[in-house]
């Protein structure tokens, strides 16, 4: 299924587009295969160089981001946190935030608090009529729902319009549970669908709340293509409606409309 015969747009829930060497064509050819993307930043920095570049693209939502690794091998610090929370404070889409508890970012567990704690207290305590949040969360899920609901983020009391979206989430079971409780999303890329847990949960996850994702390019800094994004989309999709028992021409449409309402892309499609 491509662009040519596909009915409904694909929407790309988690894109590191910006760090794309040739990130403007590759959003012009998204936009010409009707795929709408949410460009997830590492650093905010990179989300204010990036909401200047990819300003004038329709299909193009950039979050302002700070990645649990950037703050582990110190290319980020208190400026940043500092700088993120702010922008925090007034953005409508927040990515890639979170916290990495694994080999990669183990002993830098308090300073990732302090940033991911701050972001969400800007979340919660800033309510917009509409905000979305990417969240990475390895071997630290509980701890990410801990702050989502001790800050009211997310759960009964949070802001209305707000969406937390777990990126490629890989906790345990109870904790999924967890998430479903306090309202949140899942994004699953082609890659998640790889292992028996990424696909059992692919399986059973809501489809109001399911989402699609690439986490594309996989490494960064170097050319991309819209056509890789419309594959990887394409596979993922194939593969969450062949685990389901749907046809993905009926499951397509669903994940698509629920994804550009969360990006207020509704009218761009």
């Amino acid at each position: 299924m491509d662009a040519g015969t596909r009915q409904f747009p694909l929407v790309d829930m988690h894109c590191h587009l910006d760090r794309m060497t040739n990130a403007r064509d590759v959003a012009r050819g998204a936009a010409k295969r009707n795929i709408a993307i949410f460009c997830t930043t590492v650093t905010p920095h990179d989300a204010e160089l990036a909401r200047g570049f990819l300003s004038d693209m329709p299909n193009v939502r950039v979050g302002v981001g700070l990645h649990p690794w950037w703050l582990s091998d110190g290319r980020c610090g208190a400026a940043d946190i500092e700088r993120v929370s702010q922008l925090a404070a007034t953005s409508p889409y927040i990515g890639e935030v979170g916290l990495d508890f694994g080999k990669r970012g183990a002993v830098t567990q308090a300073i990732q608090l302090e940033a991911f704690g701050r972001i969400v207290r800007a979340i919660a305590e800033h309510p917009l009529r509409r905000r979305v949040a990417s969240i990475h969360a390895i071997r630290s899920a509980c701890a990410v729902l801990d702050i989502l609901e001790e800050t009211g983020a997310a759960g009964p009391g949070a802001p209305a319009g707000t969406c937390c979206i777990f990126h490629w989430f890989s906790g345990t079971s109870d904790e999924l549970a967890r998430a479903r409780k306090l309202g949140c999303c899942f994004s699953v890329s082609e890659h998640m669908l790889k292992s028996k847990r990424g696909r059992e949960y692919a399986r059973q996850l809501p489809l109001d709340r399911l989402l699609l994702e690439t986490d594309a390019p996989p490494g960064l800094d170097a050319p991309y293509s819209a056509e890789a994004l419309e594959a990887s989309l394409t596979r993922a999709l194939a593969g969450i409606a062949e685990l389901r028992g749907i046809n993905a021409a009926e499951l397509g449409p669903l994940i698509a409309r629920n994804s550009l309402a969360l990006l207020e892309l509704t009218g761009w499609a």
